[in-house]
């Protein structure tokens, strides 16, 4: 497993370097990282640097066996994603506003695991998680076990500006988005076929293992037999020199009793500190908790002195070392950015203030 993933830090450091990090720096105003005295011009002036960075889940995500018109859809999507976020930050909103508004995209798709296109549980049902956090004020919003709530980062969202709380689960969670005026549909909305017939697949693997072990439902790189996670997050630095962070997902085929992923917990799967950094993580949920993924790229810089680069590939590697799988995107305050994975691929976007959108999905 770690030569496996060395193998995949290498050609990820080659793609942060050149396509990640300083493609966005190349098309900020004076091609070179952000400084105060550009955040603070006028709304009126030149465009104030800015940078939004995109992930779709990271997974088994090979070329040969993805056919061109799935291909086309996913980077049609990414890129609308892209471009929702980039119309925000153009006219100087606010990052959570970006970061919600492609997320709220991206989980009205069916091609990705998050809204519409949640997985199933073993139940036959669909829980979804989402969270978001503002790099700003530290405040955080966290919602999980959805089952009638067609946009969760919207409650995310909610729950962090209009409610003490940070989290919130189940039926009282959406009963506040009730009353707050989210939309909520009949669980029937979230069915797919394809996402069916992923959990029928699933059950039947699982009949045939003799006796049913957790290793019998991985691969040796930690990922489940699908090989495939669908989490849809987002990143972004805006005019204004904040950063902001959210994540949303279906959860897990197949998965039991309730369980909860990395995406809906704060520090895990997603965090924002305008000191550090912004970040967002899809993966092997489990590992990313207990490696506390999303702050520790935040500690790594802010306690080690590490880049954001550094940061992340030092803290995915720990992920690796566990025998958990995925990725994430994560952007700083100077919009430097990084989207390191340790699968065969990852379905991911970057846009700065040229507004060209630039998507990629394998590892290559």
């Amino acid at each position: 497993l770690r030569s496996q993933f060395m193998g995949a830090d290498r050609s990820r450091r080659k793609f942060i370097g050149t396509a990640g990090a300083a493609a966005l720096v190349s098309c900020l105003p004076g091609a070179g990282p952000l400084n105060a005295s550009a955040r603070t011009r006028q709304k009126g002036g030149p465009l104030k640097p800015f940078g939004f960075v995109i992930h779709g889940g990271a997974g088994t995500i090979e070329r040969a066996k993805m056919t061109p018109e799935r291909e086309a859809a996913y980077r049609s999507k990414l890129t609308e994603a892209l471009a929702a976020g980039f119309e925000v930050l153009r006219k100087g909103g606010a990052g959570l506003d970006a970061v919600v508004a492609a997320i709220v995209l991206l989980e009205d798709s069916p091609l990705f695991n998050a809204g519409k296109g949640a997985v199933f549980t073993a139940d036959g049902t669909n829980e979804l998680d989402s969270s978001i956090m503002d790099g700003r004020t530290l405040k955080a919003g966290a919602a999980a076990g959805l089952k009638r709530v067609k946009n969760p980062i919207r409650l995310a969202r909610l729950v962090m500006e209009q409610s003490p709380h940070v989290m919130m689960v189940g039926d009282g969670a959406e009963t506040f988005g009730s009353q707050k005026g989210v939309e909520l549909v009949d669980p029937k909305y979230f069915y797919t076929e394809e996402r069916w017939q992923q959990l029928q697949r699933r059950k039947e693997e699982e009949q045939k293992a003799t006796p049913p072990k957790q290793s019998d439902l991985r691969t040796p790189g930690g990922l489940p037999d699908d090989k495939k996670f669908g989490t849809v997050g987002a990143v972004c630095l805006d005019r204004e020199g904040n950063l902001s962070a959210g994540t949303s997902t279906g959860g897990m085929t197949n998965k039991r009793f309730g369980r909860v992923g990395d995406s809906p917990i704060i520090g895990a799967g997603t965090y924002a500190n305008n000191e550090t950094c912004a970040v967002s993580c899809t993966g092997d949920g489990e590992y990313f908790i207990r490696s506390v993924v999303a702050h520790d790229i935040s500690a790594a810089m802010k306690y080690g002195g590490k880049s954001l680069r550094e940061a992340a590939d030092l803290v995915l590697a720990g992920v690796g070392r566990l025998g958990g799988g995925g990725g994430l995107v994560a952007i700083d305050g100077r919009g430097n950015f990084a989207m390191p994975f340790n699968t065969s691929g990852m379905y991911r976007g970057w846009v700065g203030p040229d507004g060209k959108p630039h998507v990629q999905i394998y590892k290559d």
